[in-house]
């Protein structure tokens, strides 16, 4: 998953929120110099990753990709599920999405002197640029991508996976309307982030696998 939904799986304070991000910043992060509140919020990132690659719709839906593109397919069906979410938005949660948005850059940016530099720069980038707004069309998420790909952030030819989005756009649809639920009560019932420092445990339960004490 993407940026969006990570944050809206997070628990809503800035320990959490912070962590639930450092899944895609931790490079280089030692988990047992963090707080716990922020280690247990990387846990969550983790957990949500994990249910989302281990779904079997999810991985089918990565095979629609054509297969020139389908090792980009994780990266651009994440950001395609921020869209899908975005659409069907009052499905899953009674606020308007323009002002939880709102809500969300304020809090992010009240959140900016606590994070890592990178992480800083880019949610200062989500917040002043509105990615999240952009997201709301599908032409924003295109564009994201081959921003991407122009900023050297992947290979060149990474660009061309946007071309690709318009025809899988209704299979994703369908597939995220199925699984985001299942992973809406995946974490709520691993509660990761209840006890933050029964957070690796209950990580490892949730998962089933075995987790060093340090990010790699």
């Amino acid at each position: 998953m993407n940026y969006l939904a990570h944050l809206l799986l997070a628990q809503p304070n800035t320990h959490s929120r912070i962590g639930n991000l450092l899944g895609d910043f931790y490079r280089g992060t030692r988990l047992e110099l963090l707080p716990p509140a922020v280690a247990a919020g990387l846990y969550n990132h983790r957990a949500v990753d994990w249910f989302t690659d281990h779904h079997p719709h999810v991985r089918a839906a990565r095979l629609l990709f054509s297969s020139a593109m389908r090792r980009f397919a994780p990266i651009a069906l994440d950001m395609l599920f921020d869209f899908c979410l975005i659409k069907h938005w009052r499905l899953f949660y009674d606020s308007d999405f323009t002002d939880y948005k709102h809500q969300l850059y304020c809090k992010l940016h009240h959140d900016l002197p606590q994070m890592p530099e990178a992480m800083a720069r880019t949610c200062k980038a989500v917040t002043e640029q509105d990615w999240f707004g952009s997201y709301a069309q599908l032409a924003g998420i295109q564009y994201s991508l081959r921003r991407m790909a122009l900023a050297g952030r992947f290979t060149a030819p990474f660009a061309a996976v946007a071309d690709e989005l318009p025809a899988l756009q209704r299979p994703a649809e369908q597939v995220f309307l199925s699984f985001f639920p299942q992973l809406q009560q995946f974490i709520q019932q691993a509660a990761i982030e209840q006890q933050p420092v029964l957070a690796l445990e209950r990580y490892n339960k949730a998962t089933g696998k075995d987790q060093s004490n340090t990010a790699c």
